[in-house]
């Protein structure tokens, strides 16, 4: 039933957005060149890498590393490509990955190979026997302002109560949470607030 519902709905999303998608990537073009569309190798099902897509949205050449891992991540960073992330549009090159059964409308984030930490604790937790999802749990209770710890739970409960009832949910909660901005944060961001929260602790 949720491949079926994958299947039906990405068609859908890409027959409806295909224009959307098109003006984006003309202004990714026109903007910064190519390539419009990045590939990016992500750990998806059974603990596999797979090549996620997603709109450039950083400088090319920039390092192949998780955001939060980059020095001046904030000048990585396109200026178009900063719209698209914080709304979430960088992701809808996503709907070819879910098409082709990579990914799902809804499931764990894929991570990238070399967040070796959180990859090792998903293991132990049997994420890697559902699809990596463009939204999941972690992403509507806190998105990028939880810990690493707090994602794996999140995506632990996501396995262990998974249904097409809480995906449904889960895919409502998202859009109030992408066009609120609750919980989003950048890599600069991110690595400011950690230290803030270092800082408080001594």
């Amino acid at each position: 039933m949720k491949r079926l519902f994958d299947i039906v709905f990405s068609i859908l999303a890409i027959a409806v957005l295909g224009i959307p998608m098109a003006v984006i990537a003309v202004i990714i073009m026109a903007t910064d060149g190519r390539p419009v569309v990045f590939r990016q190798d992500r750990v998806g099902l059974g603990n596999k890498t797979f090549k996620i897509r997603k709109f450039r949205s950083m400088k090319v050449g920039t390092k192949n590393v998780a955001t939060k891992d980059l020095k001046n991540s904030d000048d990585c960073i396109t200026p178009i490509g900063k719209v698209l992330r914080k709304t979430s549009l960088d992701e809808l090159p996503q709907l070819l990955n879910i098409l082709e059964g990579t990914m799902s409308f809804v499931g764990p984030r894929p991570l990238i190979p070399q967040e070796e930490h959180i990859r090792k604790m998903r293991a132990e937790k049997n994420v890697y026997s559902v699809r990596p999802g463009v939204t999941g749990l972690a992403q509507v209770n806190g998105r990028d302002m939880i810990s690493e710890e707090q994602k794996v739970n999140w995506d632990a409960e996501y396995v262990q109560n998974k249904s097409m009832l809480l995906d449904i949910k889960i895919l409502f909660k998202t859009v109030a949470v992408v066009f609120s901005g609750k919980g989003f944060a950048e890599g600069g961001d991110l690595n400011r607030n950690s230290k803030k929260k270092e800082n408080e602790k001594e």
